[in-house]
């Protein structure tokens, strides 16, 4: 949406469009970093894939120690666990793709995996907006009422929260989608980013873009702001929890759960909102690409980092299960 006054001001968009005599696109080239110097692609390639690999690894722990250990059975690390693998699903989706860009020439990418692309996007990052919603709801139970916990947040109810982010990701992902394609693309097909991004693909549209953009707008603003309230509304009750209790001990463990949470929400909702929420015309590739890093690359990256530094329950597991590794390498040798 961010670009949609740009769109209007510097064309006129006819009503309808004669496209007879017209070539259709059937292929998108993504422009990425290609007009940096060779010197600064090897950097940013080399930069990209240690991120990438550290960002696979740390979230591959997090899901193996979550699902194996038996002292993580409780609904806080199953949630864990399923935000770690969409993580895993969510930078999979894209960054790869930019690696291989980074050191050949052709950019080029066919429509279907365009489309793909951007549904597996929108999928999984709907379906981690709504999962962390539910992890903040799962932290309200926890703390404010304890005696019920075990009750509110059964395995099943558990299943059933994970499953409904996923299946709303889901819907979510083909709405987008068709309202991306639904026009044909019959102009320049460079997309001016590393992957393919709505927005600026349907800047790319052969008729008047505006209304698509305005329905991933509306979209953004309740799939953003609709778990975000209810993240808000379950952390200042939170507070007010905390604040009522005498032990500074049990308020110091508290606010570092909940601060672990928080600051993966910033991080990922931050750049979400950037990137969809944001009608300014003045963004342009240079200062959109940041933020596409930010929630593609460096959010999935600093999650586990977040979780496993502030939390006690976690370093130790991650600990028992390097040393479960190394004693099996040893015994091997």
């Amino acid at each position: 949406y961010r670009n949609s006054e740009k769109i209007s001001q510097g064309f006129s968009w006819p009503q309808t469009m004669d496209l007879r005599n017209v070539s259709r696109v059937t292929e998108f080239i993504l422009v990425g970093f290609e007009q940096s110097y060779p010197s600064t692609r090897t950097l940013l390639f080399t930069l990209f894939l240690a991120l990438y690999g550290l960002a696979m690894a740390m979230n591959g722990l997090i899901i193996f120690i979550t699902w194996t250990d038996p002292r993580l059975n409780s609904p806080m690390y199953f949630f864990l666990g399923h935000l770690s693998f969409l993580d895993v699903c969510f930078i999979t989706t894209t960054i790869p793709q930019m690696l291989i860009h980074l050191v050949v020439k052709n950019h080029t990418v066919s429509f279907a995996s365009c489309l793909t692309q951007m549904y597996l996007v929108f999928g999984v990052g709907v379906a981690e907006c709504i999962l962390l919603a539910f992890m903040a709801y799962d932290r309200y139970v926890a703390i404010c009422q304890p005696l019920s916990y075990a009750q509110i947040m059964s395995r099943q109810v558990c299943v059933s929260l994970v499953g409904t982010s996923w299946f709303f990701g889901m819907i979510n992902g083909i709405l987008l989608d068709y309202m991306t394609f639904r026009g044909p693309f019959c102009r320049d097909n460079h997309v001016e980013n590393f992957f393919c991004e709505a927005p600026i693909v349907i800047a790319l549209s052969c008729g008047d873009p505006l209304f698509s953009l305005k329905v991933i707008f509306a979209d953004a603003i309740v799939v953003l702001l609709s778990p975000m309230v209810l993240i808000v509304t379950s952390y200042a009750r939170i507070l007010t929890s905390i604040l009522g209790r005498a032990s500074s001990s049990g308020r110091g463990k508290t606010f570092s759960t909940c601060a672990s949470h928080l600051t993966v929400v910033v991080f990922f909702y931050t750049s979400a909102m950037f990137s969809y929420m944001n009608p300014r015309s003045t963004h342009g590739p240079d200062k959109d690409k940041p933020f596409s890093l930010l929630y593609t690359i460096i959010t999935p990256m600093c999650n586990p980092i977040i979780y496993s530094l502030r939390n006690k329950e976690m370093k130790g597991a991650m600990g028992r299960a390097l040393g479960r590794a190394s004693l099996a390498q040893a015994e091997t040798v």
